[in-house]
This record gives C-alpha cells, structure tokens and sequence, in this order.
C-alpha cells in the first residue's frame, strides 16, 4: 500500500497522512490516532528514504526553470514539471519551482537553494555539455537527479535520458525509405547536450546511405516557434531546398509548419517534418506533426525514484539510465515528391 492509498481510505490530503505519521505537532491527536491505527490495521508501511527525506528537512524537491522568454511556459518544462510532482507527492513530498536567468544568476539560484537549505535535493533539467550546475552540485555532495546525462561531466551522477541519437537515426531513416535525399536539420544549440545527441544521430543515418548534407542543411536555432520559423525561411532560400527538415524539438517543428505554409508548401507532400518530445498540441498541428515521443510524465516519476535511490545509497550504476523515444508517425511525412 502507498501513503496516497492510506490518504484516499481516510479522506484526508496525503501531506497531513505524512506528517501525522511523522509526529507533526500541527497535526491534531485525534487525526494522528485516526491515521495510526488505520496504518496498522491496513499494514501501511511508511517509505523509509522519504521519512528520512523528511526528519528535520524541508521535504522539498527543487528545480530550476529557466526565466528567459518564452521558456518558463515552454510545455516541455510544463510536462516534465507535472510528471515530478505527481511522483513526489506520491511520497509525501513537495515540489519547488525556482526560476532563474541563464549564466551566473542561475547558479547563484542553486547556491541560496543548498547553501540555504530551502530544499533537500534537485532534479537538474535540459543538461548542458559543460554544466557548471551539476559541477557546483557535485563539488557539494549535494543530492540530485539529472534529466540527462552531460558529456563533460561523464557518468558521476544520477540520470535519465532518452536516446536522442538513436531516434533521430531512425527518423532520417524513415525519411531516406521514403525516397528523401535533401533532408535538412535544424537543431537546438549544441551547449544542450541533447542537441548533439540529435545532430549525431542525423549524420549517422545519411553517412550511412553514403550520403553528406548540403551546405546550409545544418541550422541551429533557439528552440522555439520563431527559431524554427527563421531557419526554415533560410532553408528555402537555398537553391535547392530540402524535401524534408528535421526539428530537434517540437517547438522547432511548429515553426517549420508555419514557415512552410507562409511559403505555400503543405507539410508531409512538399515537405516532409518530423519533430522531436510529443507535445500534446503536436496533435493538433494541421496537419498533426509526425514526431518522437518522450514520455514526460513517466520521466517525472523516475527521475523520483532515481533520487531517491540516490539517498539510500544504491549503486551510481543501477540510477543511470537511457530510455529510447518512439517514432510517432502522422501527418507532415510523405514519399519523396517527383
């Protein structure tokens, strides 16, 4: 039995279960009774690392969500955010949100939230390839999860990816199956360790058909709508342009969509897209966006796990892991036009 399972047969929110549980003087003795003896009768055993996450400490789980604009309501971090709480109050914990510009303000956010002990761990997001955050986290022994991996840093701390390699390797080989040989990218900037992950799985899968893109195929933009709609103007530019372009985020891909229709192209037969994370409004593109999927909630609930693996000591090796997005195939991919 979990603790939202003993919150939900007493009616009551499973943050007055847990600090019942805990002894919390705020709780009154008639409720902590009621939540004792039915913990008994019903065998409810209290998670052992989230009680220790608790004793003395804030039984918060921070983030940092970047403030620059356009980032704090991106989806993506909306998602991954939703998956993290749900996992976290699963445990009687709660979730903190902090936001920060990029640079040296952002790691002064980090600072005040260890040094000031506002939170008892982090969950590190949109790792980069030289990431002075998980540097600075790691210098303080200081216990965190990372969704991604940060190639700088090698395998020193706790993560969970997605195999952005492998999925944009089989995107562009859907693509090369169905007749492309002009398929450009456009990708996220190459200091996200997830756009060089991306990139690489792109190369592969063309080097492999024996083919190099053009010059001008490889963009980089902001991963945004207005990134993607920026480079896209610049890729039809071109004097050849490309049958088909690859975003590294699904916000990239709704740009494409826009700058191709501004254009008088209709994605998936003049131009085929395939976009990168699943966006729920990726559904509702016109067309709908073919795309990878990443499953954010799922991730959320792991990378609580992880962390609290990390607490408890397991093997740094058994909290590592890679998961493999899925080819979601809709709307904006089509055969090669004649």
């Amino acid at each position: 039995m979990k603790l939202k399972d003993l919150a939900t047969y007493l009616g009551l929110s499973p943050t007055t279960v847990s600090r019942a549980l805990a002894g919390y003087p705020d709780v009154s003795p008639s409720t902590r009774q009621r939540v004792l003896e039915a913990a008994q009768t019903l065998g409810y055993q209290p998670h052992r690392l989230a009680q220790r996450l608790r004793k003395g400490r804030t039984e918060a789980v921070g983030v940092v969500v970047p403030a620059t604009r356009g980032e704090f309501t991106d989806p993506f971090f909306l998602e991954l955010l939703a998956g993290l709480g749900e996992g976290l109050a699963k445990k009687g914990l709660e979730l903190l949100v902090a936001t920060s510009s990029p640079g040296p303000e952002e790691l002064a956010t980090y600072r005040r939230l260890v040094e000031g002990r506002r939170v008892d761990a982090l969950v590190v997001a949109r790792t980069r390839v030289v990431d002075e955050r998980i540097r600075y986290l790691l210098s303080k022994g200081f216990p965190f999860v990372a969704h991604g991996r940060s190639d700088g840093l090698g395998n020193a701390f706790p993560y969970l990816d997605m195999d952005g390699t492998l999925g944009f390797y089989r995107a562009t080989q859907h693509l090369l199956d169905l007749g492309h040989r002009r398929i450009a990218f456009i990708g996220a900037p190459q200091a996200y360790n997830f756009a060089r992950y991306r990139l690489e799985g792109y190369l592969w899968a063309l080097r492999e058909s024996g083919l190099e893109p053009p010059a001008g195929y490889i963009l980089e933009a902001e991963p945004t709508e207005e990134g993607g709609l920026r480079a896209t103007m610049d890729l039809l530019s071109l004097a050849q342009a490309p049958t088909a372009i690859l975003a590294a985020t699904d916000r990239i891909a709704w740009g494409v969509l826009h700058g191709l229709k501004q254009r008088g192209f209709w994605p998936g037969r003049e131009v085929s897209v395939i976009g990168y994370d699943d966006l729920p409004f990726s559904r509702y593109t016109d067309p709908p966006l073919s795309t990878l999927r990443q499953p954010f909630r799922e991730e959320g609930h792991r990378l609580v796990e992880l962390l609290l693996g990390r607490l408890q000591g397991e093997p740094l090796e058994t909290l590592q892991e890679v998961w493999v997005p899925e080819l979601v195939l809709r709307g904006t991919d089509g055969p090669a036009p004649s």
